[in-house]
């Protein structure tokens, strides 16, 4: 399959569940009828070519499944006849309900996993397949996450919600793209650092959000966080795969429109008033993409937008990061102080024991910094972060 068909597809699959959601009511069987028509669509369209109206031929694909589906369920004939009454599809498929489909993959009766999932299928398009495999999971795993995720949503309203629910919501579907593209961009599992399919479709589908709700400064600042950190993506991995941290980069190879855009992005978001996390953590990337070389960096600049973060979080991971740049501004053995008040807020976790290796090593400190990047390779469940930090380790202590 071309990649113009697979785009097509992923662009028409939240709209398409949309009109097939909102006529019959069901999300749950809408979404496995929209599936069928995606994957028929799949085969179809790269032999026959693409259909005049590509999104009114799935939509009519959708509703036949959609008709099969109903007359499997217990209710089959009371169902039947409302389905048969209806009128056909016609000029529904011109609306996009992409926004609301993703509103209602991000209910908050679903845990971030399921939401993820759901949202990566829903709205994504992605099948439970390829989702499987990004995540590493069997994929009758997957299928019965999914499954329980839409059982959640049986019965659930397809509409935007109310005024009042609105903000958290979007909170909420702003928070899980978040956790795509960080997946994407840093692999939690697995031997490869990226997975490109995660990264790319969190993107694209804060593009789709931002498009809808353009005056929204923390969509901007979310979409402003990941352009300006994907840029980087190119240098951020050596011909093998090995893993290159920020500051031994090439940064001649980071992506400059991304840059530029990011950068766009996060000024004119700043400027509407109140800040939010995202917007913070979007300038602080940018600030990174503005050093030249890695000793170029504004740490104190950094230091302080840090600072707010955490005031603003409550976050244990910003207050690691926060203790980081602690270091660069004020030396090391500040920066471990820091650290050591966070063993309780993340215990175990192996990024503590990586920051401590690397500000021994900065305060000249070998044989601590080896033991605890040692200790770090032994927790992570990344490949490439586990290579790197025996590499480390294995330098030092020769």
């Amino acid at each position: 399959m071309s990649h113009a068909v697979e785009d097509l597809l992923r662009e028409c699959a939240p709209q398409v569940l949309g009109v097939v959601a909102r006529r019959y009511g069901d999300f749950a069987l809408a979404e496995d009828a929209v599936q069928e028509a995606l994957l028929a669509a799949a085969r179809q369209w790269p032999v026959d070519g693409l259909p005049d109206n590509p999104r009114g031929w799935l939509v009519q694909a959708a509703v036949r499944r959609m008709i099969d589906l109903i007359r499997s369920e217990a209710a089959r004939r009371r169902r039947e006849d409302e389905v048969f009454r209806a009128p056909p599809p016609g000029d529904a498929a011109d609306r996009d309900d992409t926004l609301v489909v993703l509103f209602l993959c991000c209910h908050p009766d679903l845990t971030p996993a399921s939401a993820i999932a759901l949202t990566l299928r829903a709205v994504g398009g992605l099948t439970t397949a390829e989702i499987a495999n990004a995540f590493l999971v069997p994929e009758a795993t997957m299928a019965q996450r999914i499954s329980r995720a839409k059982q959640k949503l049986r019965g659930a309203d397809f509409a935007m919600p109310g005024p009042e629910e609105f903000a958290a919501r979007l909170r909420t579907v702003l928070h899980v793209l978040y956790l795509i593209f960080n997946e994407g961009y840093t692999s939690s599992v697995g031997g490869s650092l990226h997975r490109t399919e995660l990264s790319g479709e969190a993107i694209r589908l804060t593009r789709a959000v931002h498009a809808r709700l353009p005056s929204d400064a923390e969509v901007a600042g979310l979409l402003a966080l990941m352009l300006l950190t994907d840029a980087r993506r190119p240098a951020r991995t050596g011909p093998n795969g090995s893993l290159i941290p920020l500051a031994e980069q090439d940064r001649s190879l980071w992506d400059k429109a991304l840059i530029v855009e990011g950068v766009e992005l996060i000024m004119a978001a700043v400027e509407r008033g109140a800040i939010g996390e995202y917007q913070l953590q979007a300038a602080i990337a940018a600030l990174h993409d503005d050093a030249l070389r890695a000793e170029d960096t504004d740490w104190p600049q950094i230091l302080g937008m840090y600072g707010l973060l955490e005031q603003m979080t409550g976050n244990p991971m910003v207050s690691l990061n926060r203790a980081i740049a602690v270091a660069m501004v004020h030396g090391p053995a500040e920066g471990l102080k820091l650290i050591d008040a966070l063993d309780e807020r993340l215990p175990g976790h192996y990024r503590l024991d990586a920051v401590r290796g690397h500000l021994h090593e900065l305060a000249g400190d070998v044989p601590r910094a080896v033991t605890h990047y040692r200790a770090a390779a032994a927790r992570t469940t990344s490949i490439p972060e586990q290579r790197y930090l025996m590499e480390k380790a294995s330098r030092l202590a020769h």
